[in-house]
This record gives structure tokens, sequence and C-alpha cells, in this order.
């Protein structure tokens, strides 16, 4: 199978390619070239930039199926079906699991929950937009590619080379032991999926050419943050007393940490039927933590810096 990759070098896009490779599929990556230079040396790359509508290295060839992982708004989309015309056998673009509506949902929801409104109007993508610019790239990759389009709705994705900081934080953090702070309650559930679960799911869809929208997402029965830091905790052999904090001392978009986590607890019944496995939590936690040793534990974006839990800490008291 030949498989266009566009945007193939970062974390989903990286963990689909080496899955592909795996498979024996013969990848070619479309990228600007900036980023992952020394990743793939073997493979084809074609280089372009989506942001200033440069495709001209999509002019010729041939390929199997395209996974656009790299569109987020409708111009991306519109722009590369265009410039691979009838050259590509099926489209499977990457959207999200923030396309569904945030209002009326209960945990366990399906992929044919009611969406957001699309946008169409607007390439700012933020927290309105993200979820309803990606519905309108599905909407015309459905339209282009009908029974030859393949939507894959992903959760939050964890895994080595993670660049949100998200799920390293509380690995970094468990391996160090001690008390830790925790700007939520312990109970609140977590779904999260392992990168390569992803990928997986994305080649097997491309060789049975499966059409539909597919929900990447972890277990039906999430963990909660509090067992998720405890497992961390475990992995690296350490010991945790979880420190509940006030949240209104924690940053914006602090890491695992969410008000609205029942309205994002999807099934993932569509993709395990469509042979989607299950990494256990401890396999990604082990190759995080192995490789965030590795990288030389580099600063974090996001959560507390250790300054600031030690002050949160000690006014908690024992």
């Amino acid at each position: 199978m030949r498989i266009l990759v566009l945007g193939g070098t970062s974390f989903v896009g990286r963990a689909i390619v080496e899955d592909a490779l795996h498979a024996g599929a013969e990848v070619t990556l479309f990228g600007r070239g900036r980023t992952g230079t020394d990743l793939f040396p073997l493979l084809s790359r074609l280089i372009g930039d989506r942001d200033t509508g440069d495709y001209a290295a999509l002019h010729d060839g041939t390929w199997d199926a395209v996974v656009d992982v790299s569109g987020y708004v409708p111009r991306h989309v519109a722009q590369s079906m265009d410039a691979l015309r009838d050259r590509v056998g099926r489209y499977l673009f990457i959207s999200s699991h923030m396309v569904y509506q945030r209002t009326g949902v209960g945990p366990g929801s399906d992929e044919d929950t009611p969406r957001r409104p699309v946008v169409r109007d607007t390439e700012e993508r933020d927290d309105d937009t993200y979820g309803p610019l990606k519905a309108a790239c599905e909407d015309d990759v459905v339209a282009r590619y009908g029974s030859r389009a393949t939507i894959v709705r992903p959760g939050k994705v964890v895994g080595p080379h993670d660049p949100s900081d998200m799920f390293p934080y509380w690995v970094r953090r468990a391996s160090y032991g001690g008390r830790v702070a925790l700007p939520a309650d312990p109970e609140q559930p977590v779904q999260i999926i392992d990168s390569r679960d992803l990928a997986r799911l994305v080649v097997r869809l491309l060789v049975d050419e499966r059409p539909g929208a597919f929900n990447a997402v972890g277990p039906a029965e999430p963990t909660t943050l509090g067992a998720l830091i405890e497992t961390c905790a475990r992995v690296a052999g350490t010991e945790v007393e979880i420190v509940p904090v006030s949240p209104d001392a924690a940053p914006p978009l602090f890491p695992l940490v969410r008000t609205n986590w029942p309205t994002q607890q999807r099934s993932s019944a569509r993709a395990r039927a469509a042979g989607m496995p299950a990494t256990p939590l401890e396999v990604t936690v082990a190759d995080v933590l192995s490789w965030d040793r590795e990288r030389g534990e580099p600063p974090l974006r996001n959560g507390f810096s250790p300054e600031e839990e030690q002050a949160l800490l000690a006014l908690q008291g024992r």
C-alpha cells in the first residue's frame, strides 16, 4: 500500500508513519521540511507549505491513501484535495473529539452524537473554533470522497514524543515522589489514548478500506486523575501523597484537569471493533518516563513549577 502522509514528523504523524512502515506500506511525507528532518531518512519527502498554499510537490504521483494529520482549517483540506485530484484512493482525515457539542452529552457518547455548528469564516484556532473548524474539514472530505472518506476523531492522545506536556507533567512529577499538589478532584475521570494505538487504528482502517467516523479514545471505563498519578508513581518506583489544592491556584488548562470531563468521555466501541488496540496505562507511562529521561527532562511549559508547588503545599500543612 502506498500512503501519503500530510504532516508525518511530529507526535501523532510520527506514530502513524512508524506503524505504516511496520505494516509494510510505502510511505511518502509531505511537509515544510522544518521539523523532524532526522526522522525516516529513507522515505521520500515532498516539500510544501499548507499555510501559504504551496502544494506544487503534490501535482505528481499516485497513492492508495492519504492521511491528513496537519489539516486544521477548510482551506488546508480543500487545497490538498484540489492538488491531489483523482490520484489518491482514500482520504483519511485526523479530526478531533472536539467536534462534538458540549451540552446534553453524557459519558459514552458515540460517533452519532451531534456535532457543533461548523465554522468557515475564520482561521483563528481557539477553544471556541478548533472543533467547529475540524467539523467543516470533515464535511468537505466526505463531500469530495464519499465512501472513500474516513474520519478519525482522537481524544486526548499521550505517549512518547508528546509535545503538549499534559501527560509528561504527571509522569515526571510522580517519578519524584512525595506530596503532589492536585488542583482538582482526584476522582475526576481521565480518558486518554496511546498514540501508538491511534496509529494502529489509522493503518487498520486504511488496509480494510473502512469508511465513516471513528472515536480514537481510551477505554470505555476511564481511569481517574488520582489513580493515574498513583500509577505513574508505581511505575517509577516511588510513593506519592496526593494533596488537593484550590483550582484557583492553578494556571488555565492545568495538565489533564478539566471541569467538563463528563461531556468528553466517548465510546470507543466502533474503533475497537475496527481493530484499535488498548495499550495498558502502565506501559504508556513507562515508555513516556523513559523518553522524558532520555531527552534530559527539559523544562515543561504547563503545570506548577517546583517552587509554585512547594509554596502551595506549605499552605496545606500536614
